[in-house]
């Protein structure tokens, strides 16, 4: 594929990075000569010069030829009018933008979903754009995730939350420290895959010889009923959640409320927060310096607790008890603060700490300050526009054990050579595993066995390492 990127700042590079690495023909714009200079010492690709809304320079740079257009410049009219310009000449271009401001995103999303039917019929979307990305979004919701499954990891969920893949720490002395994958059945009757193994000399795709020890990092993929019971398995215990603090009011913080007080209603969430839905409200708590997000979040909030406060201020710890909190969501526009708030307050003898960091190489200083959950901000952003890269049949990309391995979902076409084969004549051990299969016109997701065949339209979920594109190119019968 040939792709031009609009933007040289951290995701433009972060982009193109992956794509250059798939083997994939990258153009990178930007109109910062020091932005410019300092990308092109580290990509191998073609990067310009110039200003990246110019029709001119982007017919100059072959946009005419091109698969798709990404605009991700800190500018969001000038990413949503790129697209827009290049749309009024080449619409059939795929495009993609990615934009900060929360009501261009809504506002935008709202109008296409009430004239659904009016783009369905051969209109072009609103501005030229097939996908609106915003990062605020992609990291709320993934804080979410992490806190509906207690806080104890990672998590990346399927299908109407059927299946989860969850990251699980092998705690010392437990059933798990020291045993072969090939026995780890013989503990449980759930039924779940091991999807990946990282260790202090790396990360891998294990087979049944793999042995695992405490202090591993385990990928399992597992029916979401049966996860609470996989992680007390492993030597960790999910308790009620029963006080919550959240710090930071600004649009990630309110995005992370909005969801959490909502789900709150969820049967799951009952469970997990202890009996009523009104308990989220009552032992809520939202901590921010700034006046007037307080406020804000005081009027959105009401059921909440808002302080208007510095976090680090141990006499406000002490005195409001957050320091006894179960959990604490550090979600601030300050991402090195939001790690050492959640190493500071697990010290004073909070249980549980999820932070939003910048991205996944922060994510693994987390980890090693003692954060159990980090979530990273830009790797979210680069994830959903690779999946929109990737053709119709992909519909969504998931990066995991720091970036290493990619989940990847995608529609089985009749053109592939998997098409009538069972996963034993397929299966290739190391190279990528097949997690999920629903077959066409099935509601649900199913584990899939040696024996099972493949047809076309099925819709898999796998795994492979990140930049290897033969795995996909084989599923989907076309050159990516």
């Amino acid at each position: 594929m040939k792709i031009v990127i609009i933007g040289a700042g951290f995701t433009g590079v972060q982009l193109a990075k992956r794509l250059i690495n798939e083997k994939n023909d990258v153009i990178l714009i930007d109109n910062e000569e020091e932005t410019v200079r300092h990308a092109s010492n580290r990509l191998d690709c073609t990067v310009l010069q110039a200003d990246g809304n110019d029709l001119e320079v982007l017919e100059e740079a072959g946009i005419a030829k091109a698969d798709a257009l990404v605009t991700v410049t800190e500018n969001d009219e000038i990413n949503m009018i790129t697209c827009s310009l290049v749309d009024a000449v080449y619409p059939h271009l795929l495009k993609i933008a990615r934009v900060r401001n929360y009501a261009y995103y809504v506002n935008t999303n709202t109008a296409a979903k009430h004239h659904a039917e009016t783009f369905a019929k051969n209109h072009r979307p609103l501005y030229g754009i097939d996908f609106m990305i915003h990062p605020d979004v992609e990291a709320g919701e993934a804080i979410v995730r992490a806190v509906e499954h207690g806080a104890v990891s990672d998590v990346v969920s399927f299908g109407e939350e059927e299946f989860e893949l969850t990251t699980l720490q092998v705690t010392k002395g437990s059933k798990i420290d020291g045993i072969a994958l090939k026995n780890i059945r013989t503990l449980t009757d759930c039924r779940f895959i091991v999807v990946y193994v990282e260790t202090k000399t790396g990360a891998s795709l294990p087979s049944g010889e793999s042995i695992l020890r405490a202090g591993d990092a385990v990928g399992v993929l597992a029916e979401t009923k049966d996860v609470s019971r996989l992680i007390e398995l492993f030597g960790t215990k999910v308790d009620q959640l029963k006080k919550i603090a959240l710090v930071g009011a600004g649009r990630i913080g309110t995005i992370v409320a909005d969801h959490l007080i909502e789900k709150s209603k969820s049967s799951f969430f009952k469970r997990l927060f202890g009996g009523s839905a009104n308990n989220l409200a009552q032992n809520f708590v939202i901590v921010d310096s700034d006046e007037a997000l307080c406020k804000a979040a005081s009027e959105r909030f009401p059921g909440a607790q808002i302080f208007r406060a510095d976090i680090t201020d141990e006499t406000f710890v002490r005195e409001e008890g957050l320091d006894k909190f179960n959990l604490v969501i550090c979600a601030t526009h300050n991402h090195e603060l939001n790690m050492v708030v959640s190493a500071y307050l697990e010290s004073l003898g909070v249980e549980r700490t999820v932070a939003l960091v910048a991205h996944s190489a922060f994510a693994d200083i987390a980890h090693k300050l003692g954060v159990d959950v980090a979530v990273p901000l830009r790797d979210a952003v680069v994830d959903s526009i690779m999946s929109h890269l990737r053709g119709k049949s992909v519909t969504g990309i998931h990066t995991v054990a720091g970036g290493k391995f990619e989940i990847v979902e995608c529609d089985l076409p009749s053109s592939s050579k998997f098409v009538g084969k069972t996963l034993k004549d397929i299966a290739n051990p190391g190279e990528f595993l097949l997690l999920l299969i629903k077959k066409p016109g099935s509601a649900n997701y199913e584990l899939p066995g040696g024996d099972t065949a493949l047809s076309a339209g099925d819709h898999l979920v796998l795994i492979e390492k990140a930049g290897n594109k033969k795995v996909l190119q084989k599923f989907s019968g076309i050159e990516l």
